[in-house]
């Protein structure tokens, strides 16, 4: 596995990121995915937001939370009083990983391996130089153990507003994790208004950060130290 460094050229101008990544064969993804699904939002934007991979409805239109998932993320945002159209949303992993079954017919969402999402970091970093967003939410464990190592647990930071010194050369954006939005699916019946509740705070903490002058004193903000070393370019 390569890694797919040597697909990303060097330019902060995300339609020709996009073009590129599209020829990525970085890792062995690409041979059964449809497509190259990269992110999509303004260059403007000050909230970035990192899943994990594509699904199937991803995979086949070419474009990210257009799902199941995506549906709730619409849904949470619109609770959560922020615009969609604001927003940059794009994946740790920009191919769809997946099982068959009932005769192939059916794809079935498969976590990407800790080797994948390190292969495709340097589109995810490149993405990060070009918006420079002021936060990053971090949906669920393989977006927030793409920047932050394999170490970090959501559960333990989820919410919290955090600083990683030096770990996207020449940024130093707040870090918001959370669940993602497919959690909410995939929970018991009895928990998702909770759990779709929880997600829904959590954007409002990340969104509305933006809006304040952050300090060291700030409640419910911190600093995490990776266990492993800052992620540079």
């Amino acid at each position: 596995m390569t890694g797919a460094e040597a697909f990303v050229p060097q330019t902060r101008d995300l339609a020709e990121l996009a073009k590129a990544a599209r020829r990525c064969e970085g890792c062995p993804l690409f041979r059964d995915a449809t497509q190259t699904v990269f992110g999509a939002g303004p260059k403007t934007a000050k909230v970035l937001l990192i899943g994990e991979q594509p699904g199937d409805r991803e995979d086949r239109a070419g474009a990210p939370f257009v799902g199941p998932a995506g549906r709730v993320l619409d849904k949470a945002l619109a609770a959560a009083e922020i615009d969609r159209e604001e927003l940059y949303l794009t994946n740790a992993v920009k191919h769809f990983k997946f099982t068959t079954a009932e005769r192939g017919k059916r794809r079935i969402h498969k976590t990407p391996s800790r080797t994948e999402v390190v292969a495709c970091r340097p589109w995810l970093l490149a993405e990060l130089d070009a918006v420079s967003p002021e936060v990053v939410v971090l949906l669920g464990a393989t977006a927030a153990k793409s920047l932050l190592g394999n170490d970090f647990r959501v559960s333990r930071h989820r919410g919290e507003i955090l600083h990683v010194a030096g770990l996207i050369d020449g940024q130093d954006p707040a870090l918001v994790a959370t669940i993602h939005p497919s959690a909410v699916l995939r929970g018991p019946s009895d928990t998702r208004a909770e759990a779709f509740d929880g997600l829904v705070a959590d954007l409002h903490t990340a969104y509305f950060t933006t809006r304040t002058v952050r300090s060291e004193g700030s409640a419910g903000s911190g600093t995490f130290m990776p266990a492993t070393s800052p992620v540079r370019k």
